[in-house]
Parts: C-alpha cells; sequence; structure tokens
C-alpha cells in the first residue's frame, strides 16, 4: 500500500513548483506521480501527418518524485506525513501524524 495514492491531493515540497498544490492523476511506476498544474515543460514536438499531430511548441505534463510531494491535510491547512494502522476490523488504513485523523474515510 503507497502513501500517495490516486485522487490525492498533494502539495509540492521542493522544486521550481515548490507551494503547489495539485491532486495526483496517476502513479508512474513505483516512485513517480502525475500531478495535475504541476511540472509542466515545453516540448518541441514534430508534426505527424499520419496521426494528425501538429508541430511546434506544446506545453506537457511531466511526472514529479514521490518524495517531492507530500498529503495535504485539510483540517490543518499543511502538508503532512502519512502512516498506517490496522482498524479493529483488520483493514489497513492511512492516516495523518499529525492529527491522527484518517485519510481513506
Amino acid at each position: 500500500m503507497n502513501k500517495i495514492k490516486k485522487g490525492d491531493d498533494v502539495l509540492v515540497l521542493t522544486g521550481k513548483d515548490k507551494g503547489k498544490q495539485g491532486v495526483v492523476s496517476h502513479l508512474v511506476g513505483d516512485d513517480r506521480v502525475m500531478v495535475l498544474g504541476v511540472n509542466q515543460v515545453k516540448k518541441h514536438q514534430k508534426p505527424n501527418p499520419q496521426k494528425g499531430i501538429e508541430g511546434g511548441i506544446v506545453d506537457k505534463a511531466m511526472p514529479i518524485h514521490i518524495s517531492n510531494v507530500a498529503l495535504y491535510n485539510q483540517a490543518t491547512k499543511k502538508a503532512d506525513k502519512v502512516g498506517f494502522k490496522t482498524l479493529d476490523d483488520g483493514t489497513k488504513v492511512r492516516f495523518f501524524k499529525s492529527n491522527n485523523e484518517i485519510v481513506d474515510a
């Protein structure tokens, strides 16, 4: 079970987009995530008429390392560390370490 999952609200901790907040769109491998509106780069793209792709400079979202983002806690309005615990019924859930609030509610 990963500490950060698809659909989580995260805050960027380091890099050019430090302080930005976004939603994880998907995970790339084990150690990278795609966050909406974060780490946008300009890419020079060649045209491909067979696929209907125009050439030029396009904006593209790139993955960011999972260690550079942290889960955003709505209660404290800050980035927060995440831990795991097992409930009485045997389900494993994530919780915020600052206020012990369950993330997967």
